[in-house]
C-alpha cells in the first residue's frame, strides 16, 4: 500500500509515521473495473475508501431514472465518508469511470484508531466541512450561473485535480461521456455540448476522446466568475 495515498488524503493529512502505519493496517485493497457499482444509493454501509489509482462518480438516481451526477473523485480523495459517523443507508451511487484500486476502511476499525488518536478527529470534522463547503458551491452555482459558466468552472475544478502539463496547455483526462459531463454541471447533453464547441471555436481549449486540453486558462477563469 502507498503509504503517500493515505498521507495526502483530508482525513489523514499531517499524520506521523506511526499513526499512517497503524491505520494502514486496517486498511484492504479493492479493485474496481470501469462501469463497476462500488456501492448504490440505500445501501447498507460501514467503510471509506480511499482511492489510490483510478476515478470514481459520485451520483443520485431520480425516480424516473434520471441520474444525477454529483461530483468525480480521484487518487486520495475518499468516499464514503459520512458511514464512518452515521452508519446507514449510503447516500449516493458511485460508479467506477476508469479501473480504480481502492483501500477500504471500516467504521469500527477507524473508531479503534481514534480512540488512541484523538486529535486527530479535527482532520474528520475539517474534511467534511470542506465536502460541505463543495455542496454549498455546486447548489450556488446551479443558481446563479449560467450553463456556459459551469462548465468553465468544472473544468477548472477538474484540471486542478487530474491535469497534466504539457507543451500546449493544460491536458484533462476526466474518463467522463459526454452525458457525465452534462449531468456533472447540471445541464442538457446538447446545452453543454454548444458550450464546450464555443469554447473549442474560441480557442480556450481542444476536446478530446473523454478528455480535452485547457489552452486557455485565464479566459476560462473569466468565465467561470
Amino acid at each position: 500500500m502507498d503509504i503517500e495515498v493515505v498521507r495526502r488524503a483530508p482525513l489523514f493529512a499531517g499524520l506521523d509515521d506511526e499513526a499512517t502505519s497503524a491505520l494502514l493496517k486496517f486498511m484492504k485493497p479493492r479493485s474496481v473495473r470501469r462501469g463497476t457499482v462500488l456501492f448504490r444509493e440505500g445501501d447498507a454501509g460501514d467503510e471509506l475508501y480511499i482511492v489510490a489509482t483510478g476515478k470514481l462518480k459520485v451520483g443520485r438516481e431520480s425516480p424516473d431514472g434520471r441520474e444525477n451526477l454529483l461530483s468525480v473523485v480521484g487518487p486520495s480523495e475518499i468516499i464514503g465518508e459520512l458511514s464512518l459517523f452515521d452508519p446507514g443507508p449510503r447516500s449516493s451511487n458511485v460508479t467506477a469511470v476508469s479501473q480504480t484500486e481502492l483501500l477500504s476502511l471500516r467504521h469500527e476499525d477507524l473508531t479503534t484508531w481514534l480512540e488512541e488518536r484523538p486529535k486527530a478527529g479535527l482532520n474528520l470534522l475539517r474534511a467534511l466541512a470542506i465536502r460541505l463547503r463543495r455542496t454549498n458551491d455546486t447548489v450556488g452555482d446551479l443558481v446563479f450561473q449560467d450553463v456556459p459558466g459551469r462548465v468553465a468552472k468544472a473544468l477548472l475544478d477538474l484540471a486542478d485535480r487530474f491535469g497534466q502539463p504539457t507543451q500546449d496547455g493544460t491536458h484533462v483526462a476526466h474518463d467522463l461521456t459526454q452525458e457525465e459531463l452534462a449531468q456533472l454541471v447540471g445541464a442538457s447533453r446538447e446545452t453543454v455540448n454548444k458550450a464546450l464547441a464555443d469554447f473549442a471555436q474560441r480557442g480556450w481549449l481542444r476536446l478530446e476522446a473523454r478528455a480535452v486540453v485547457l489552452l486557455d486558462v485565464d479566459r476560462l477563469r473569466h468565465r467561470a466568475a
